[in-house]
This record gives C-alpha cells, sequence and structure tokens, in this order.
C-alpha cells in the first residue's frame, strides 16, 4: 500500500503500450528538466551511450552536449533533435541502458522516470489522464477508456519510486 498521496489514484488507469501499438511519442519534442545529480549520472555513462544514439543525435550531443540551453523546471532540459529528446532511439536508451543494469530508472531524467505521475499547481500528486487537472497532452496511454488496468496496479514502480523522493521514513 502506497504511502504516498496520490490525489486520482483511485480512479485513474494506465497502460504504456510502448512497442505495442505507441512509439514513444511522450518523447517526441520531449525536453525533461535535467538536475545536476541526473547530469552526473548521465556524464558517467555517455561513452556507453553515445553508440546507442540515433545518428543525428549523437552527432549534437558530441558537438553541443546533450543538455540544450533551454529551461524546465529552472533545469536545464534535454535537447532535442529531429523533434526528438537525443536520448530516444527506438525507445529510451538512457532506460535501456538502466534495464541492462537491473535498474530502468538509474540514468533517466526524474520527470521521465515518474512519467506519468505528474505534480499539480498545488504541489499534489496526480496521474495524469486526459481532462484531469486540464490535461491537453493527447497520449493514447492517458486516455481513461484506452485500459481497464487500475493506475495503482500498472504504476507500481513508479510511485515507490516517487515515495523514495517524497515520504520521509
Amino acid at each position: 500500500m502506497s504511502r504516498l498521496t496520490i490525489a486520482n489514484l483511485a480512479t485513474a488507469t494506465f497502460d504504456c503500450t510502448f512497442g505495442r501499438g505507441c512509439n514513444g511519442v511522450c518523447c517526441r519534442n520531449g525536453r525533461p528538466p535535467i538536475y545536476p545529480d541526473e547530469v552526473a549520472r548521465i556524464d558517467s555513462v555517455l561513452p556507453d551511450l553515445l553508440p546507442e544514439l540515433r545518428p543525428a543525435a549523437r552527432q549534437a550531443v558530441e558537438r553541443a552536449g546533450y543538455v540544450s540551453k533551454r529551461r524546465k523546471a529552472g533545469q536545464p532540459a534535454a535537447r532535442v533533435v529531429e523533434g526528438w529528446c537525443v536520448f530516444f532511439n527506438r525507445g529510451c536508451t538512457l532506460h535501456a541502458l538502466g534495464a541492462r543494469e537491473g535498474d530502468r530508472f538509474r540514468y533517466k531524467p526524474a520527470v521521465c522516470a515518474f512519467f506519468p505521475l505528474a505534480k499539480d499547481g498545488r504541489d499534489r500528486w496526480y496521474v495524469l489522464q486526459s481532462g484531469y487537472e486540464g490535461e491537453v497532452w493527447k497520449l493514447p496511454c492517458l486516455e481513461p477508456s484506452a485500459s481497464d488496468i487500475p493506475a495503482a496496479v500498472s504504476l507500481a514502480e513508479e510511485i515507490a519510486l516517487v515515495e523514495s523522493f517524497e515520504v520521509d521514513p
């Protein structure tokens, strides 16, 4: 049972269909904020990541880095190349590298690892859902009628990850 309060967890549904009909649209123009500790983790594996990036993304990262001049949530954001986050190549390369090492969240920026959990303007957690809290992002996985899987079940690992950051032991 989660110790984290998530406003709509009792009614939200979610099923990530990446690889089963979704091509990773959440990474399209994705510019997640990247915090200093995340930069350090990514930097530590960048030589391993470079060969896994799309050719244009690799060139951009080698030329100008993976952090753009844009800022989100007060932090520098990931660079986008050809309309996709530089780390996207038929899936998230940060996710894939972490999964090979036993922790799919290890190298991902927090906002990506927590997805589709987010905070509202009053600093309360909720599950992104079409129409909830004015959500306008049109992703199939955010459409409540697209799945009957309770978010509390499908997002158990993401909820546990957020708890590890948010809830005092």
